[in-house]
C-alpha cells in the first residue's frame, strides 16, 4: 500500500535530517522531489499543484525558519497537508432517523462493488445492525449469484427476485429499478436496519449506465450513495468520480484493492477533486479486510510513521480480554511464562490476520520492506506445530526437554531438531526477560531499539528518539588489538549490560539475523501492544 510513494517521500526527508537551518534552495529541492513522487504515483496534476504550493508557502514561513529542528518541521507540514488532502477526519455513515438506512453502491464494472457490498454488510453486522443485500445488478453475468455467495459467507440475507444474466450475450431479464424498490419494501417488512443495493456497472462511463443509476437513486432515495472505485485506476479516478458525481450525486467514496496499490494516486486525487469524503477502504480479499478510512492514519502510513491505532484496534478485537488479564497477573506475580502461554498468545496473534500487514503498520517498517515481503507466514504454523507436539509436562516445564524428547518433538512437528533447539533457546531468553519485567526491570527492548532495524522506532521521519536513561556501558576487559574483534567485544558488552541477547529476544525459526527479523514479531508485537 503506497509503497513507491512512501519510499520516495521518506528518501527525500532523509536528506533534511541533521540540518540546523534550511535555505530556500533546500526547500525548493524538497518540494521538487515531492512533486515528482506524487506525479509518479499518478496523483492528478491539479492536486499536486495545490499540495506542493501549500507546503512551499508554509515551509518558507516562520514555522520552519524558527523551528529548533527544521527538517522535522517540514515533515510535520507535509503530514498535515496530506491529512487535509485526504479529507481531514473520518466521516461515519449517515443513518436514517426512521426506517431502514438505504445505501446505494455505484461504480464501474470490475471495481469490486459486489464483494464490497458483502464486506460492508459484514462490517455493519458486527456493529449490531441487521443489513439486507439487494441484487439490483442484473446485467453482469452471474452477478446475482456472486452476491448470494458473498452474502452467505457474511451471514447476511440477500434479496434477489430476478436471476439476472447467467451467461455472456444473454438478454437482460427483469428491471433493476423495480428490484431496488421491492428490496426496500422487503427490508421494511422484515425490519432490517440497513439496505445495501448493489447496482450494475459498465466498462466505461456511458449515458445508459448513468440513466439506470439515476433512476435507482430516484426510486429508493438512499441515505448514502457510495462510489466504489478501484484504487489502482490512477488518474482516471478523477474523471470517473466526477462523471458519477454529476450523474447520481455521490455522498462518499469507498476505495477497493488498496492492498495492491503501490502508488496511491486515486486516494490522493479523488477526495480533493470531488470534495466527497472517503468512508471505507478494502485492503484484501477476505471479508474482514475492510476498514474505516482515517485520513490521519493513512497519511502516517504514507510517511512510514506506522498506524499503531489501527493495529491496537485489531488487537482488541482478536485478543481475549480475560486471557490478557490472566497473563498480566501472571507476570506481576513473577510466575514463569510457559509454552502453554506462548501457544495461547500466538493463536490470538494469528487471529489478527496477516503478519505482513501488521508489520507494515509499525513505524519505520518501510526500511525493511523486502524482509517483510520475504517473510513466510507458514513459519508461525511450523512454530505452533512444534509446541503442539510437546506433552503438557514439556510445555509447562521446558527444563525436561532433553535430547530424546526434542527428537520426538521434531519428528512429530515434521521439522528438525535444530529448529526445536532454536525455539527453546529463544523461549528461555524470553522467560528471562519476563522475570526481569516482574522485578521492575521495565519493558524489554523492541525491534529498532538496539539491534533492530535502523530508525524503526526512534529514527522515523518526524519522530523523536527516546530520552530514557541508557544502561551504563561496562568496560571490556582484555580488549583485542584487532579493530573488528574489539568492536564485537564492545557490542557484546553493551548487549549484556542491557540484558539483551545479540540474536534477539523472541520466538521464531530459521537462522538468527543481526538486523530486524520479522519472525521475531510473534512475541514482540504482543508486548508492544501491552498484551
Amino acid at each position: 500500500m503506497f509503497a513507491n510513494l512512501s519510499d520516495r517521500l521518506t528518501s527525500t526527508f532523509r536528506n533534511l535530517r541533521g540540518k540546523g537551518r534550511l535555505s530556500e534552495a533546500d526547500i525548493d529541492a524538497t518540494i521538487r522531489e515531492i512533486r515528482r513522487a506524487l506525479l509518479d504515483a499518478d496523483v492528478a496534476v491539479p492536486v499536486v499543484r495545490t499540495f506542493t504550493g501549500n507546503i512551499r508557502e508554509r515551509a518558507l514561513g516562520s514555522e520552519v525558519s524558527e523551528a529548533l529542528n527544521p527538517g522535522q518541521q517540514v515533515v510535520k507540514i507535509v503530514n498535515e497537508e496530506l491529512v487535509a488532502i485526504l479529507g481531514g477526519e473520518a466521516r461515519p455513515l449517515t443513518f436514517a432517523k426512521t426506517g431502514p438506512t438505504v445505501i446505494m453502491l455505484a461504480g464501474l464494472q470490475g471495481a469490486g462493488k459486489t464483494t464490497l457490498a458483502g464486506k460492508l454488510a459484514h462490517y455493519l453486522k458486527g456493529q449490531g445492525h441487521t443489513p439486507l443485500l439487494v441484487a439490483a445488478d442484473l446485467q453482469r453475468p452471474n452477478a446475482v449469484n456472486q452476491l448470494q455467495v458473498v452474502g452467505e459467507r457474511a451471514g447476511v440475507p440477500v434479496f434477489a427476485p430476478e436471476p439476472g444474466v447467467t451467461r455472456e450475450g444473454e438478454r437482460v431479464k427483469g428491471n433493476p429499478v423495480k428490484v431496488a424498490k421491492k428490496g426496500l419494501k422487503e427490508a421494511e417488512s422484515k425490519q432490517h436496519s440497513v439496505v445495501i443495493v448493489d447496482t450494475a456497472g459498465r466498462l466505461g462511463v456511458d449515458a445508459e449506465l448513468m440513466k439506470q443509476a439515476a433512476d435507482i437513486r430516484k426510486a429508493i432515495d438512499p441515505d448514502e450513495v457510495l462510489f466504489v472505485i478501484d484504487a489502482m485506476i490512477g488518474q482516471d479516478a478523477v474523471a470517473t468520480a466526477t462523471a458519477f458525481d454529476q450523474g447520481v450525486s455521490l455522498t462518499g467514496v469507498v476505495l477497493t484493492k488498496l492492498d495492491g496499490d503501490t502508488r496511491g494516486g486515486a486516494a490522493l486525487s479523488v477526495r480533493e477533486v470531488t470534495g466527497k469524503p472517503i468512508l471505507f477502504a478494502s485492503t484484501g480479499e477476505k471479508l474482514d479486510e475492510f476498514e474505516v478510512f482515517h485520513p490521519d492514519r493513512m497519511a502516517s502510513r504514507i510517511l512510514d510513521m506506522g498506524d499503531i491505532l489501527t493495529l491496537i484496534e485489531q488487537a482488541e478485537k482478536a485478543f481475549d480480554q480475560a486471557e490478557a488479564e490472566r497473563m498480566a497477573e501472571k507476570v506481576t506475580k513473577g510466575e514463569d511464562f510457559t509454552f502453554t502461554d506462548f501457544l495461547s498468545q500466538m493463536q490470538q496473534l494469528k487471529n489478527m490476520g496477516s503478519m505482513k500487514k501488521m508489520l507494515t503498520m509499525l513505524p519505520g517498517m518501510g526500511q525493511v520492506r523486502d524482509q517483510i515481503e520475504n517473510f513466510d507466514e507458514r513459519e508461525l504454523v511450523r512454530t505452533e506445530a512444534i509446541v503442539q507436539s510437546m506433552t503438557p509436562l514439556e510445555r509447562d516445564n521446558p527444563k525436561v526437554l532433553n535430547g530424546s524428547r526434542r527428537s520426538r518433538i521434531a519428528a512429530g512437528a515434521g521439522t528438525t531438531v535444530a529448529e526445536v533447539n532454536s525455539l527453546v533457546k529463544r523461549f528461555e531468553q524470553a522467560q528471562q526477560m519476563m522475570r526481569a519485567m516482574a522485578k521492575g526491570g521495565g519493558m524489554p527492548q523492541l525491534p529498532g531499539q538496539g539491534g533492530g532495524a535502523p530508525g524503526a522506532w526512534g529514527g522515523m521521519p518526524g519522530g523523536k528518539k527516546s530520552k530514557g536513561k541508557q544502561a551504563p556501558q561496562k568496560k571490556v576487559k582484555g580488549k583485542s588489538g584487532n579493530p573488528a574483534k574489539r568492536a564485537q567485544q564492545e557490542a557484546a558488552a553493551r548487549n549484556k549490560a542491557a540484558g539483551q541477547s545479540p540474536s534477539g529476544s523472541a520466538f521464531g525459526l530459521g537462522q538468527q539475523q543481526p538486523q530486524f527479523d520479522p519472525k521475531d514479531l510473534d512475541t514482540d508485537l504482543g508486548k508492544y501492544l501491552g498484551r
